[in-house]
């Protein structure tokens, strides 16, 4: 393996030697692809430097960003298929999250008896800093409306699994921030929809309800099906019979509404009444995913280390279809846009490591709310400007501010990580004193 990625390291280098002639040529024709294959073989050949191999998957994400910005056509249009077609982007994200939903248990859930306090300031923080931030910018940097509501929607989102990563590699309070997660993804289907409503409602068209039902259906859904896969490992032969029957009526009425929706539901109950009843399909369809999945681990369990690959997959597909369908607006507005998106972050890892040792929380706490308050979860936020059909526009801030957040939070957890070194070195050392 690292013999393959030195080789991608060399031609690296031969595609910035490519790249440099094509620009000092003006020739745009060797230019593009010389660019596109360098960002392409130094994400493969990164791995093959010990000190960035963490960086890896940053660099696939830059690399989207390099390709929706040259070919943004052909990236748009595959084989006749739009890229941007609301259930493809539906049920891509919903992969995404099944595949984060696989770091989570339901003992995570319950982590809020042991951590109280911390996960009181931590959804208090999460959901007023990161906000008014996202509030704050649009009115120093004057984005077009959609953009503007693009980084406040980015703001009111629930924390990114990424928090989880990094606070493992800070060496921090672990149970805290998974707790924090699962609660504020919890709460993410009424507090985003509300705050958008509060905070953005002037500058695109919230429906609360709407957007309520889109949250569940694009996280809480896919995040149920991970859940029923984790009770079925512990759960007893009786449970699991039962949970198995409930599955089979599931995929049952399914079937039924397939076969009678469009000539039985659509033309019979109002709006409200059908977005309820969708949403409580697609629970039934996660009981069944949740079970079938569940099933095939049992038969092939190394599929459960495939799922993250497949989540990270679906991110770089939403950053390079985002990045594409939003390409003249990027070149506008593009370095202010990055600008905002490392003021936004910066604030968020700043008052949530300040606002926790203010209320007495440890410097292990601090650093962990730190990053749940400053790593918002930028799939939720794409998958939400997909289904209102504005990617190009209210989900640009989510192209521009999740890659920015792994690179920030991948330095700063590492920086973190060698304080908590030193700090238990010198513990240690006053014990011996």
């Amino acid at each position: 393996m690292k013999s393959l990625q030195k080789l991608f390291l060399a031609i690296s280098i031969i595609s910035l030697l490519v790249l440099l002639f094509g620009i000092i040529s003006n020739n745009a024709s060797l230019w593009q692809p010389a660019a596109l294959s360098l960002a392409v073989s130094l994400a493969i050949g990164i791995g093959a430097i010990p000190a960035l191999d963490g960086y890896q998957y940053t660099a696939w994400i830059i690399t989207a960003v390099v390709a929706g910005m040259i070919y943004p056509e052909k990236i748009l249009n595959v084989g006749g298929i739009d890229m941007r077609n609301k259930w493809l982007i539906l049920i891509v994200i919903q992969l995404v999250m099944f595949g984060m939903g696989m770091k989570m248990s339901i003992k995570d859930f319950t982590g809020i008896a042991k951590s109280g306090k911390g996960v009181a300031v931590g959804l208090m923080s999460h959901f007023t800093v990161m906000p008014l931030m996202g509030l704050l910018l649009t009115k120093v940097f004057h984005f077009d409306t959609e953009i503007a509501a693009g980084i406040i929607l980015i703001g009111c989102c629930s924390s990114g699994l990424a928090s989880n990563v990094m606070t493992y590699i800070a060496k921090g309070n672990l149970v805290l921030s998974v707790t924090v997660t699962a609660i504020t993804t919890k709460a993410a289907p009424v507090m985003t929809p509300f705050l958008m409503k509060l905070l953005a409602g002037a500058l695109i068209e919230v429906k609360f309800i709407s957007m309520m039902m889109e949250i569940i259906k694009i996280v809480i859904v896919p995040l149920s099906a991970a859940l029923i896969h984790d009770y079925l490992k512990t759960a007893s032969p009786n449970q699991a019979k039962k949970l198995n029957i409930l599955a089979w009526i599931s995929a049952a009425w399914l079937v039924l509404n397939l076969l009678t929706w469009k000539n039985t539901f659509a033309p019979n109950l109002s709006e409200p009444v059908l977005e309820s009843l969708e949403v409580f399909n697609f629970f039934t369809g996660a009981v069944v995913i949740g079970v079938l999945y569940h099933f095939l681990a049992k038969k092939s369990p190394k599929i459960d280390d495939f799922m993250p690959y497949f989540s990270m997959a679906g991110i770089v597909y939403f950053t390079t279809v985002t990045t594409a369908a939003g390409r003249d607006n990027l070149l506008q507005v593009g370095f202010l846009l990055f600008i905002a998106a490392v003021i936004h972050n910066g604030a968020g890892y700043f008052f949530g490591y300040t606002f926790s040792r203010i209320l007495g929380l440890t410097k292990s706490d601090a650093r962990t709310l730190a990053f749940e308050v400053g790593l918002q979860n930028g799939g939720m936020a794409t998958g939400l400007a997909g289904t209102m059909g504005k990617l190009g526009t209210v989900g640009l801030a989510a192209a521009i501010f999740s890659p920015w957040m792994n690179i920030s939070g991948s330095i700063l957890a590492n920086y973190w990580k060698r304080k908590a070194e030193q700090e238990e070195e010198e513990k240690a050392k006053s014990k011996l004193l």
